[in-house]
């Protein structure tokens, strides 16, 4: 099938389906930027498991002192019909937060993530048109409007509307603009992306929060390290897992 003749829906059907390896291990340094420049570093390792059309993934926090321990367990079903599932292990309280649909728009660990972008979106939740055919440096982008089909998903994610820039090479997402309900926009751009094992991964992204056009905060992700194939038993992914820490 030629790529000229994909239609959104078809385009958004690639960008799931990508393969993106299974059974990886991978260190991840979060950077935390304030309007003021004032920069916070987090250290965090990160598991992830397929089973089945699903998939496990669980952060665990290493550093700075005062977020060591915390661990992020996601379960992500590729049923549309099943949420989500996801858990927060918070060590100086010495309890496990599981996240609800309400609490999901909400920042992650005090970056411009949600919970909701810690997880694929469900394509059959959004409907998707072809805005304009477009670049992104030299390589050749598709430009996709995505809008929730429901006041569910709008709720969940804080998103009235999102372009993503798609790659028409590889179906990568390397760009995206969120507009949230609240006024806000934010912006996902790829920074750097390589191939590793025959997967392609985003090992720099950051992601900006603005308001009237001024940076209210920013977020950027270095993920290292990147091993797939790794011997992670199942049980890894279990709230009693987490609680225990690495």
């Amino acid at each position: 099938m030629s790529v000229f003749a994909l239609t959104a829906d078809e385009i958004a059907q690639k960008v799931e389906d990508r393969d993106d390896g299974d059974n990886v291990v991978s260190t991840i340094t979060m950077t935390l930027i304030d309007k003021n420049n004032n920069q916070r570093v987090r250290s965090m390792k990160k598991y992830a498991k397929d089973k089945g059309d699903d998939t496990q993934s669980v952060i665990f926090f290493l550093k700075p002192s005062d977020v060591k321990d915390t661990a992020f367990l996601t379960y992500d079903f590729a049923d549309s019909d099943k949420d989500d599932d996801q858990w927060l292990y918070l060590p100086a309280l010495r309890k496990t937060k599981r996240i609800v649909s309400s609490d999901k728009s909400g920042s992650f660990m005090g970056s411009d993530f949600s919970y909701a972008d810690m997880t694929q979106r469900d394509i059959k939740d959004y409907s998707y048109k072809i805005a304009k055919e477009s670049k992104v440096g030299d390589v050749d982008v598709w430009i996709m409007e995505s809008k929730p089909k429901s006041q569910k998903t709008i709720d969940e994610t804080g998103y009235n509307k999102s372009y993503m820039f798609v790659r028409k090479d590889n179906f990568v997402v390397t760009r995206a603009i969120h507009f949230l309900t609240d006024g806000k926009k934010k912006y996902l751009d790829v920074k750097k992306l390589e191939e590793i094992d025959g997967v392609w991964v985003s090992t720099l992204v950051e992601m900006k929060t603005t308001k009237n056009k001024n940076t209210l905060h920013k977020t950027i992700l270095k993920t290292e390290g990147v091993k797939y194939n790794q011997d992670i038993k199942e049980s890894f992914f279990s709230v009693r897992r987490i609680e225990k820490g690495l």
